[in-house]
């Protein structure tokens, strides 16, 4: 009997010939970029750095395309947003020191929301290792301490030899389910030594696939099959396993209501039936979910955005299926299912029975027309106005990238997101800066789509170094900037909570002038003009900044209600 683990993979005569004839002056940076280009690499992103410079010299003899950002969390931000584009694992160079630890807010972000970042980073030289002090430029006691915590996984290799399987190993840990970054770390002389090492030409990895149990998913069909009043809620899980169309059959079987979180968007169509959408912060929502006496949450560890900031409180059977362990069961008592979102739908789809509802639609479109008359009352026709021209200008299959700002997080609840994996914010950790960056990715990613970028004044200037980066490049990106001098959102929670806000308010530049200066194209534009302003840049080649000053509210908190 033959086991898949017992073949011997034998090298092709172009590998035996690469191998016994090395080109002349590889070094380990050479073993880095062939171990990459030898699993799939095609792009990376990134910035050199007085350790890393072996890698960046070895990326000229490659044929891998590089990507320079000009600050390491927006190439962090960058390659983010090009693994949850295209699924692959994206290789992001960093060098040692501060270099590296300026990316950790985006490996958080990478983390939260399960996007596949491969980080590579030099290390001091090995002599130098060990935790004492040796006076080395950029030195840290413990690097890899540093990112533990934030990472998926660690690796590290201190010899040459080492190198391709430890970035064979992170590529795994990247894209098995949970998706996340991971970190490799590589020391600087062994980064600039020639190396012996055959070239790197195998580099076949097997992510391994997470199926449910089986008899979880029986009891989880036999549950959903004789519910009363099931309900659906549908999180980013769904979309990273590609899973969208699964659940809709699903969910039509069962005709049960489906609910998408932030980072869950376009997983389920906007205006189906059966689609709550996404107005989670709404205690009509969350009544309505309280009420299902099935719940099946997919793919979501049902947060504090997810929770109406944990005041949901399920009076009926919680099912979960949850890739991230950790996060199975962690809020809220459930049967636990710990797959992969696509395995766990299809297993339900395999062995749940049909149910008829014919009252569904109007119970759905009920709570919905509640959410409207809610908002109606508020006075907020501004906020919905822009809004809906941002969608009306925006293509279809255009993706979308939206900073911590007030607009965005109307577009969490109230935007139409038409297809899944085509709006994404940074929700899962909640940092500012990402839009712009992540959208540069995306648009490395795919450049048959423009992609729009959204930002605060506060945000924009996390990110304006940037400029050059799209100018550069020439991507698809256009980068809108709500301007209100200052925090928005922060100005708000101040004011709400103590009377009167404090250093919330930004004196800015003018970012049409900027952007110009970086050659990018710039245009202010108002609430009247904004529809066909940002449908020109979008459909222009290369970058453009649209301006918008304008000053907005969010909707009322409803988890108080």
């Amino acid at each position: 009997m033959t086991h898949d683990h017992d073949l011997v993979l034998r090298p092709t005569a172009a590998q035996t010939e690469a191998a016994l004839n090395p080109p002349p002056g590889r070094t380990g940076g050479d073993l880095v970029v062939e171990s990459l280009a030898a699993l799939g690499a095609t792009t990376v992103f990134g910035l050199p750095g007085q350790h890393a410079l072996a890698v960046f010299d070895a990326l000229r003899r490659s044929d891998l395309r590089y990507v320079g950002l000009r600050v390491e969390n927006n190439a962090g931000f960058a390659a983010d947003a090009y693994g949850r584009i295209t699924g692959e694992a994206a290789p992001l160079l960093l060098s040692t020191g501060p270099g590296a630890l300026t990316s950790l807010a985006a490996l958080q972000e990478a983390r939260a929301a399960s996007a596949p970042v491969l980080a590579v980073c030099s290390q001091v030289p090995r002599a130098g290792l060990g935790g004492g002090r040796h006076g080395h430029l950029h030195e840290l006691p413990d690097q890899a301490a540093s990112f533990r915590g934030v990472v998926k996984s660690v690796h590290t290799a201190r010899t040459q030899s080492q190198i391709p399987s430890a970035i064979a190993e992170a590529w795994t840990s990247a894209l098995t389910v949970p998706h996340g970054p991971v970190w490799v770390e590589i020391p600087q002389d062994v980064l600039l030594a020639e190396t012996s090492v055959p070239v790197v030409s195998g580099g076949d990895t097997f992510p391994e696939e997470l199926p449910p149990r089986p008899e979880l998913t029986a009891v989880a069909a036999d549950l959903l099959t004789r519910a009363e009043r099931p309900a659906i809620v549908a999180g980013g899980g769904v979309v990273r396993a590609d899973a969208a169309k699964k659940l809709r059959q699903l969910a039509e079987r069962l005709q049960a209501p489906v609910v998408t979180t932030y980072g869950g968007k376009g997983a389920f169509p906007w205006t189906h039936p059966l689609s709550l959408q996404s107005w989670l912060e709404d205690r009509h929502t969350t009544d309505f979910l309280e009420d299902a006496d099935v719940l099946l949450v997919v793919g979501s560890g049902l947060g504090e955005l997810s929770s109406n900031y944990h005041t949901f409180a399920p009076r009926g059977r919680v099912i979960q299926i949850e890739a991230d362990l950790g996060k199975l069961e962690a809020n809220h008592p459930a049967l636990g299912i710990h797959a992969d979102a696509r395995l766990a739908l299809q297993a339900l789809l395999e062995t749940v029975g049909e149910r008829t509802d014919p009252a569904a639609p109007e119970r759905v479109s009920g709570v919905l027309d509640k959410v409207r008359a809610r908002i109606a009352a508020q006075d907020l026709t501004l906020e919905q106005d822009l809004l809906a021209a941002v969608r009306k200008a925006l293509p279809t299959r255009a993706p979308s990238f939206w900073d911590m700002t007030i607009l965005a997080y109307w577009a969490w609840s109230a935007f139409d997101a038409k297809a899944p994996n085509t709006m994404h914010s940074a929700q899962g950790a909640g940092g500012l800066g990402y839009a712009f960056p992540a959208a540069l990715g995306a648009a490395a990613a795919d450049p048959t789509h423009p992609v729009l970028a959204v930002s605060g004044d506060g945000g924009a200037l996390y990110s304006v170094a940037e400029l050059a980066t799209a100018r550069q490049y020439g991507l698809n990106v256009t980068w809108l900037i709500v301007d209100d001098g200052g925090y928005g959102i922060l100005r708000e929670y101040m004011t709400d909570t103590f009377g009167q806000p404090t250093a919330t308010d930004l004196p800015g530049p003018d970012f049409v002038a900027l952007a110009e200066s970086f050659g990018v194209p710039g245009v202010r534009t108002s609430p009247e003009t904004l529809e066909t302003d940002l449908a020109k840049a979008l459909a222009a080649p290369g970058p453009s900044v649209v301006v918008l000053p304008a000053v907005l509210r969010t909707f009322a908190p409803t988890h108080t209600e």
